[in-house]
């Protein structure tokens, strides 16, 4: 636990690049809102295929934000991946495909880059989204 904590305190610090701590703290609590709307949203929409979309999206609208939405989204996402993937190998027996988890991550990186996020639209989901 000291270990976690220990590095999730050195990639704040290294984040933080000269703006000040509460311009950052602010911008990384907007972007982790952005992940978790994107994450309901998906959930709502219950869309097959979709989950490229909604991770790029909620990537993108957190790195608007600035650097401090970059970093959440950075920290989430991998925490994310890690869970998804640990729960795959307690519940299923089974690894979570390496595949899947290149194209996600892939998707991510899409969204945090500024790129469109609509890249990875899938048909049939409604425009509201």
């Amino acid at each position: 636990m000291k270990l976690l904590i220990g590095i999730l305190f050195c990639t704040l610090i290294m984040g933080v690049t000269g703006d000040s701590w509460y311009s950052f703290f602010k911008e990384a609590v907007q972007g982790a809102s952005d992940l978790w709307r994107a994450y309901w949203d998906m959930r709502n929409a219950n869309v097959q295929n979709s989950g490229r979309y909604f991770r790029a999206r909620g990537n993108y609208e957190a790195a608007q934000r600035g650097p401090g939405g970059v970093w959440a989204a950075k920290i989430i996402s991998n925490v994310g991946e890690y869970l998804q993937g640990f729960l795959y190998q307690i519940y299923l027996g089974d690894s979570y495909g390496l595949e899947d988890q290149v194209s996600n991550r892939r998707a991510e990186e899409w969204g945090r880059s500024g790129q469109d996020p609509d890249h990875f639209r899938p048909a049939g989901l409604p425009k509201k989204y």
